[in-house]
C-alpha cells in the first residue's frame, strides 16, 4: 500500500476490508490480544499504520466506564533509576492510550496505604506500585480493587502481578566479573541493616556468593544510610584507612559507585588500574562520567512492559487468573571502570 494517502477517521471497518478480516480481529489487535495468529496480527497492523488509524479512546473508556489513566507510584522520582524506569512506563501506556499519573511515597508506609487504597481519590483504573514499607499482609488488606502491579524485591508472591529481576544473580555476576579480572580484595558497598524493600539484601547475597565460591575476602562490606552518591564517598573513605585497601569495588546501585570514584580520584587512586568499579542500575550518568562505569543494566523497558501489559490483561482481556509473577532480563555492561579506555 506504499504511496497511498493517509486518511484520517477510518474505521475499524475501513481497516477490517482492507485487511481482509473480520471487525473483531481488528479489534483485538487495537486492544492488544494475545490470541492472534502472528501473521494476521502483521497485516492489520499495516493497514492501521497505513491508514493512521487512531482509535477513538473517550468513546472506549466511556463505554468501559475507565478514565484512561494508570498510576506509578514510586518511592522517589528524583532517583535516577526510577526516573528511567517512569519514562519507559509512560512510553509502555501509550500503546493502549493510557495516561500515567506519577507519585511519590517516599517509602513511607502511610503513604503506600494512601496509594493503594485509591491514590488520593484519583481515578485510576490501574496502579504500579514499588513498594518499601508494606508487605504482602499490608497490601492484601487494600480496600480499593483496582488491578495493581507490584515492582522490586519487597513483595513476592503477594496479592498481584509482581514484576522484579534477579537480584541474587546478577550481584553474583557482578563480582564474578571483578574476580575474573584477578581482583582479591573486592569492597562491597550497599549493605543496610533493617533492609525493608530487601534491595540490599539480595545484592549482598549474590555478593557472598561469588566471595566464597572464589576463596575470596569477604569481611570488606561496607554499610550504607542510603543509596546515594554522599555515602558511596563515605563507604569508601572508611575502607580506605585500613592498612590493605581493596583492589575492587561492586556498590548496590550507580549512585553509590559514582561517589566512589569521586573518592578514589581524591585518593589519588587509579580506575581501573589500582581499583576496579561495578554498579548497579545503569542509570544514564554511568555513562558520561569519568572514567565511565561499568554496571548491571535491569531490563527497564522489559520491566515496565510486563507491568503495564499485565494491567492490560485484567483491564482489557478480562483475564481473571492469579497474581503473576515475572523476572525480567538484566545484563552485565562492562565500561571503562572495569577494563580501562
Amino acid at each position: 500500500m506504499t504511496g497511498r494517502a493517509r486518511p484520517t477517521g477510518a474505521s475499524l471497518k475501513d481497516v477490517a476490508a482492507l485487511a481482509g478480516v473480520s471487525v473483531k480481529t481488528v479489534s483485538n489487535v487495537v486492544n492488544g490480544y494475545v490470541h492472534v495468529a502472528p501473521t494476521t496480527r502483521e497485516r492489520v497492523q499495516r493497514v492501521l499504520d497505513d491508514l493512521n488509524y487512531r482509535p477513538n479512546l473517550a468513546a472506549r473508556n466511556l463505554r468501559l466506564r475507565r478514565s484512561g489513566v494508570i498510576a506509578l507510584a514510586v518511592p522517589e522520582i528524583g532517583l535516577p533509576y526510577f526516573a528511567e524506569l517512569a519514562r519507559h512506563v509512560i512510553k509502555a501506556a501509550e500503546v493502549h492510550g493510557w495516561t500515567v499519573l506519577v507519585d511519590q511515597t517516599d517509602g513511607v508506609a502511610e503513604r503506600e496505604q494512601l496509594v493503594i487504597d485509591g491514590i488520593r481519590g484519583h481515578l485510576i483504573d490501574g496502579l504500579i506500585l514499588s513498594p518499601v514499607a508494606l508487605d504482602a499482609a499490608g497490601i492484601a488488606a487494600r480496600t480499593d480493587a483496582t488491578p495493581m502491579v507490584l515492582l522490586g524485591e519487597r513483595v513476592y508472591d503477594g496479592p498481584a502481578d509482581h514484576v522484579a529481576i534477579d537480584n541474587v544473580t546478577a550481584a553474583r555476576q557482578a563480582v564474578e566479573h571483578l574476580l575474573g579480572l584477578g581482583r582479591r580484595r573486592v569492597g562491597v558497598v550497599g549493605a543496610q541493616e533493617g533492609d525493608r524493600a530487601g534491595t540490599a539484601r539480595l545484592r549482598l547475597r549474590g555478593a557472598e556468593q561469588a566471595l566464597s565460591r572464589a576463596g575470596a575476602r569477604d569481611d570488606l562490606v561496607v554499610p550504607v544510610a542510603a543509596f546515594d552518591r554522599a555515602e558511596g564517598a563515605r563507604a569508601v573513605a572508611r575502607l580506605l584507612e585500613g592498612g590493605d585497601p581493596p583492589d575492587a569495588l561492586f556498590c548496590f546501585n550507580d549512585l553509590l559507585a559514582l561517589g566512589a570514584l569521586r573518592a578514589l580520584h581524591e585518593a589519588g587512586l587509579r580506575v581501573p588500574q589500582d581499583v576496579a568499579v561495578c554498579g548497579f542500575d545503569d542509570v544514564e550518568d554511568g555513562r558520561w562520567s569519568t572514567p565511565t562505569l561499568t554496571t548491571v543494566a535491569p531490563d527497564k523497558a522489559q520491566i515496565a512492559r510486563v507491568a503495564v501489559d499485565h494491567l492490560a490483561a485484567r483491564l482489557l482481556r478480562g483475564e481473571g487468573h492469579g497474581p503473576q509473577e515475572t523476572v525480567a532480563g538484566h545484563v552485565l555492561v562492562e565500561r571503562e571502570s572495569t577494563r580501562g579506555r
